[in-house]
This record gives structure tokens, sequence and C-alpha cells, in this order.
């Protein structure tokens, strides 16, 4: 099985002065603007580091239900934030972390159970397969 999804962005002007676009094929981004401000200065407004982080989350927490299902264990909450580090280099900027937190509450696991296919959803989400960043995480169960 082949899956393609479409995103896109659309830029005009300079890299300070410019505005930007992103859009989704479905349609949950259409036009979304974004620039520099938005990525460098703090200014309200998306940026590709932060639809980065929100895909990564996404994926990594399907993959953990997966996991755990094949465990038999149905988790009854995941809450999942990825904070995503760029960094200006001698090469110019580039992601160089992913830092996924996860608060979950899974009835019927262990830490350490937990804590092991925590890491195997991490190690196997699609998304942290293709980024080439050190990835880590922080999971833990709530009662």
């Amino acid at each position: 099985m082949k899956i393609t999804k479409t995103a896109s962005a659309q830029w005009m002007g300079g890299l300070k002065d410019g505005k930007g676009s992103l859009s989704t094929e479905s349609g949950a981004l259409s036009g979304h603007p974004y620039g520099f401000n938005t990525r460098f200065e703090g200014v309200k407004g998306t940026n590709p580091e932060e639809l980065l982080g929100a895909a990564h989350a996404g994926c990594f927490t399907m993959a953990l239900s997966l996991i755990l299902g094949e465990a038999g264990l149905t988790a009854e909450r995941m809450d999942t934030t990825a904070r995503v580090t760029l960094e200006k280099q001698d090469s110019g900027f580039a992601i160089t972390a992913v830092h996924l937190t996860l608060k979950a509450k899974v009835p019927g696991a262990d830490a350490a159970q937990f804590a092991e296919l925590a890491d195997k959803a991490k190690a196997g989400c699609p998304v942290s397969k293709v980024l080439n960043a050190a990835i880590s995480l922080d999971a833990s169960l709530e009662d």
C-alpha cells in the first residue's frame, strides 16, 4: 500500500519582508499565512517547525495506539507535545532535535512495559524515520 498526501507553500517577496501561505490537500490549512516574523521573531502565526511538531506528535501518538493494541492495551487518553529545535549552524539553519513529551492514561499498563512500548513507537513512527535529528522522549503514565 502506498499513500501520498500533498501540502503546498506559496511565497511572495524577500525573506524578511515577504509573506507566505501554506495549504494542505485536505483543506485543514488553506492559504494559512506564515512569514519570517512568525518563524523567527515570535509573532503569532504558524511556521514549518510547529507544523512538523504537530505531524510528529500525531504520528507518534497514533503509532503508540497501534503498539498498545498489539499488547492488549487501550489508552484512555494520550497527550503528546513535540518541541522542535531549530538552530543556526555554520551551514545555515537546521532542525537539530525533536523532544516528545507524552502523558498517558493506559489502564493495565505498568511503567516498564509502557516505556518499552513508547520507545518502540518513537522509533517506528514514519515521521521519526524521516527526520535526521536527535529525537528524545519523556513518557509518563498517569493514574
